[in-house]
């Protein structure tokens, strides 16, 4: 028995011959081996097929039924339990690709047959039915020109086109089951019995292969989950998604709209550009305590200065350009290069460094019209961006100081839960390895310095360097890429910029781009579906909103208004011949946080009937409001002192 193989608690199992993970489940039980869904190697997060050999001395996980990682091979089989049951149903029909995505899956195919939200419950049935039955799964490789044969005999067009694509050399892999077959990678479960749980969501048009030169194909999106408990907590956060929605926010709230006239550049209302400034003014009061300077730089530059930064070669596809007086111009998609500009248009020393620079300058990136998507893909927007420039002896506290001040904000903003991904060199790149190797080294050594976890996320970095993506999880548990520190030794060099060192030579600067909230229109769409629009005291544009009872209690609510007003609150009177009923629900629509009750008992009186959005009540003297008004927008205090909910 010279074939070992190490199990996750490092324990050894060992075999006259190779074998595959589900030769190693069932060699542990058979009851075990029932749940296995793949396999996948200590050093790697990729889940292999159960069917895949194991090489010989290689720790290896099985991955069950119970592992959330099982999702994935979960749903790629429940892709082809679905293509099967709509081939079933309309014969006719041929199957293009069904890939797994984000929380769940989808197909795509060839039909004459016009799908409509009807038929989903008609093809879960036959899905339903596929499952029952408990068909094997099996897998086999084929030669590249037997693989297009056997699919030319089916008459399945799209799948012939796919394996023409790769080498002639190489093989390809097809699954079935009860004599239903698809091209595919894999992995796939045992036995279509294996999905315990699965939902048809939504149907769509799309192109094949996503180009709208190429045929109009029909697309099916489902989910599938390793139970039905998992299933029904995901549908449930699903239209608790439809209910927080920013675009059906901004409307309700009357933040912001669009206008087909400049598609994917956002009109704020006088309403959203207040919460708007105020998230800047919260950034600009950081920038005090953590010692940045706020710049202003040009819009549009020559096309020269996106040659020099490397833009224009990596980046191209992404700006806007224009031309006068024979002159090329690109409107700027970032501010790097400005601020490189800046950085060089005087004489440096280490007595002044580090440099902190910020800009809240206007940018444009011309976003795909298919890719746009309310305030959270843009065409125009803003960032809390800046740069830092400094020695190499200061970046490890200049990234630590970075994290304290962006775990300082996510803290008071309410966004605690957050992830930390190392984006590592991509393919299209400038720079020398050995640049990108240090400028790497250094991001991952200040996060072990730091005892952050991180996940490190090959080949997504930017072009010019390294970076640290923070991906903040919502209240609905889904990520988002907001915040950024990008470790970048390739721009200085690009830009010659120096300063004079100790030793009085000339020395190259590092710079760090960073941003902690990201495109403030971005933030602004996913603070609002993570706060269902319910803005903390401070952002919201009407903090307070006073309802009189009748029409007698008008004058005395006026007297009040003026009281709040002179204290600088945001403040309305809803003095309209309306019940009470009625104006303390339009209210709560509106997320105003407080409403001030005014009826018989308050005119004239020193107390005054304060009413939370979440329907707490209290009676408070009116000094005794005021300073906790004061206290929540000075402490920009995200919870209400009075909220129960």
């Amino acid at each position: 028995m010279d074939y070992k193989v190490i199990l996750p608690d490092a324990s050894e199992k060992y075999f006259d011959q190779p074998v595959t993970g589900l030769e190693l489940a069932q060699s542990i039980s058979s009851q075990f081996a029932k749940s296995a869904v793949g396999l996948r190697y200590t050093d790697s997060q990729e889940i292999l097929d159960l069917r895949t050999q194991i090489p010989n001395e290689t720790q290896t996980h099985i991955v069950t039924l119970k592992d959330e990682s099982s999702r994935e091979v979960i749903r790629h089989s429940a892709a082809h339990i679905l293509a099967q049951a709509v081939q079933s149903l309309w014969p006719k029909t041929q199957v293009t690709i069904g890939p797994v995505i984000e929380d769940g899956f989808f197909y795509d195919f060839d039909s004459e047959h016009v799908f409509v939200p009807e038929d989903l419950p008609v093809i879960e049935k036959k899905m339903k039915e596929i499952i029952k039955k408990n068909f094997e799964i099996t897998k086999k490789v084929l030669p590249r020109d037997e693989a297009i044969k056997l699919f030319k005999d089916m008459g399945e067009t799209y799948k012939i086109e796919l394996i023409e694509a790769i080498d002639e050399s190489e093989s390809v892999s097809v699954y079935s089951q009860d004599g239903w077959l698809d091209l595919c990678r894999g992995p796939h479960l045992q036995k279509t019995g294996q999905v315990k749980a699965f939902k048809l969501t939504s149907i769509s048009g799309c192109y094949w292969r996503g180009d709208e030169n190429n045929k109009a194909l029909q697309r099916i999106y489902g989910t599938a989950f390793e139970s039905k408990e998992a299933l029904a907590e995901h549908l449930h956060l699903l239209e608790e998604a439809k209910k927080r929605d920013h675009r059906k926010l901004g409307k309700e709230l009357n933040l912001f709209h669009f206008h087909p006239l400049s598609p994917g550049a956002p009109f704020f209302s006088p309403k959203g550009a207040t919460v708007y400034r105020r998230l800047q003014n919260y950034i600009r009061d950081k920038y005090k305590k953590y010692n940045y300077d706020e710049v202003i730089t040009p819009q549009i530059f020559d096309v020269d200065l996106y040659h020099q930064s490397g833009h224009y070669e990596n980046y191209r596809e992404n700006m806007y350009f224009t031309e006068t007086e024979s002159r090329s111009f690109s409107v700027k998609p970032m501010n790097c290069p400005g601020h490189c500009l800046w950085y060089g248009s005087d004489k440096r020393s280490y007595r002044d460094l580090p440099i902190r620079i910020a800009d809240f300058g206007r940018l444009h990136r011309c976003e795909r019209s298919g890719t746009m998507h309310g305030l959270t893909r843009v065409r125009s927007f803003c960032q809390d961006d800046a740069h830092i420039f400094c020695t190499q002896d200061q970046l490890m506290s200049e990234i630590g100081e970075f994290m304290t001040m962006l775990n300082e904000i996510y803290t008071e903003l309410g966004m605690s839960d957050y992830k930390i991904y190392l984006s590592t060199r991509p393919e299209k790149r400038m720079g020398a390895d050995e640049t990108w190797d240090q400028s790497e080294q250094a991001l991952e050594s200040a996060l072990k310095s730091l005892n952050l976890e991180y996940t490190v996320n090959e080949g997504d970095g930017a072009f010019y360097g390294p970076k640290l993506d923070i991906m903040f999880v919502d209240a609905l548990k889904r990520p988002w890429q907001l915040g950024t520190l990008q470790c970048d030794f390739n721009l200085p060099k690009a830009f010659e910029l120096e300063y004079v060192g100790m030793d009085n030579t000339n020395h190259r600067p590092v710079m760090l781009h960073r941003a902690v909230l990201g495109s403030l229109e971005r933030f602004i769409g996913v603070y609002l579906e993570h706060t269902a629009g319910r803005l903390p005291l401070w952002l919201s544009p009407n903090a307070v909103k006073i309802l009189p009872v009748s029409d007698r209690h008008i004058e005395f609510s006026q007297t009040i208004f003026k009281v709040l007003e002179e204290a600088k609150i945001d403040v309305s009177l809803d003095d309209r011949s309306e019940k009470l009923g009625y104006k303390i629900r339009q209210a709560q629509l509106e997320q105003i946080p407080y409403m001030m009750i005014v009826g018989d008992e308050e005119v004239g009186g020193t107390e005054v009937s304060v009413r939370h959005r979440s329907g707490a009540t209290q009676k408070m003297i009116m000094k005794a409001f005021l300073e906790l008004l004061d206290l929540e927008k000075s402490q920009r205090r995200l919870q209400s002192t009075l909220q129960l909910d």
